[in-house]
């Protein structure tokens, strides 16, 4: 059975969807409303949060960084704006403390190998590959070096760069996560029949990142396999920030977690029964005996 242990939970066929509530850049610099966000993520149960970390310098490119952008904080270059968003040392500090407090597990999506040191001194649970550094192999390599169990997410990605990377990663402390990176994303270009695809063709657990607007096609991945869900949380679609409109609000993530667990309950073994609770429905409305009446091949009345 194909499983990975990320904290003090088992992911994987047969196990209830381990539900993320991906943070992002949603807190938009602000530890409070970074802190509010994990508030929310705990209040609807969710299994964990996650955050991205960066190093601007080395993550954006050189013809990007002097490119003026409109912000919350005034007009800036887009290098100041990435540097204007990024948490410290101190306010990891903070996040990660008050994690423990709400009981909920953290984990973090590395841009480049210095975030993965900066990450590594707080002993995370795992790591998320983000989609736009799948075919990063340096990255990766730095990734699997450090032992921890790691997400990988397919978002822009062929499937002959999702192999290349999976021959790099392995898929012994590997899950695979479908995606799809546009924010919002179409619900004709969701694809999710790709978790199936997934499923079948890597020996490793495979989950759902999605950025489409509504919560029913999340629980479709559920129902395809996905045994990690992850969606962007923000505390309202209307902030400011790109990943915004593509984001649940907290009633909303409540609502998803809750309909993700009656979708578990539901589902079932697959065998056919005939329940207990069925048996008076059988006496009440049944109009021949429960025994079987049905023609033989000499085409004589058979018993079953």
């Amino acid at each position: 059975m194909r499983s990975l242990t990320l904290g003090a939970r088992t992911i994987g066929d047969g196990q209830p969807a381990y539900v993320v509530a991906e943070i992002g850049i949603n807190h938009n610099g602000s530890v409070d409303i970074a802190r509010r966000l994990i508030d929310a993520a705990a209040d609807a149960k969710c299994d964990a949060v996650k955050f991205q970390k960066r190093t601007p310098d080395l993550c954006v490119p050189l013809a990007q960084r002097d490119q003026l952008r409109e912000t919350p904080w005034g007009t800036m270059t887009y290098l100041q704006y990435r540097h204007r968003m990024e948490f410290g040392l101190e306010e990891y500090r903070t996040l990660i403390e008050h994690c423990r407090s709400r009981s909920i597990d953290w984990f973090v999506s590395c841009w480049d190998e210095s975030a993965v040191d900066f990450v590594e001194w707080f002993d995370p649970i795992g790591y998320k590959i983000p989609s736009a550094a799948l075919t990063d192999l340096p990255l990766l390599q730095r990734l699997k070096q450090t032992g921890r169990p790691l997400i990988l997410s397919t978002g822009m990605s062929t499937m002959r760069q999702i192999e290349q990377a999976v021959a790099l990663l392995g898929t012994s402390n590997l899950l695979i996560c479908h995606a799809t990176s546009t924010y919002p994303c179409p619900l004709g270009e969701l694809n999710l029949r790709t978790i199936e695809t997934m499923r079948s063709s890597f020996d490793c657990p495979v989950g759902y990142s999605g950025h489409e607007v509504g919560l029913a096609t999340t629980l479709a991945a559920v129902c395809l396999g996905a045994c990690l869900i992850e969606r962007h949380i923000t505390l309202d679609r209307a902030m400011w920030g790109t990943d915004q409109a593509a984001s649940v609000e907290p009633h909303g993530f409540e609502r998803l977690v809750q309909y993700i667990r009656d979708v578990e309950a539901a589902m079932g073994d697959g065998i056919k029964t005939v329940y207990a609770s069925e048996r008076a429905v059988i006496q009440k409305l049944r109009r021949t005996d429960p025994v079987m009446v049905t023609s033989s091949p000499l085409g004589k009345a058979a018993v079953l």
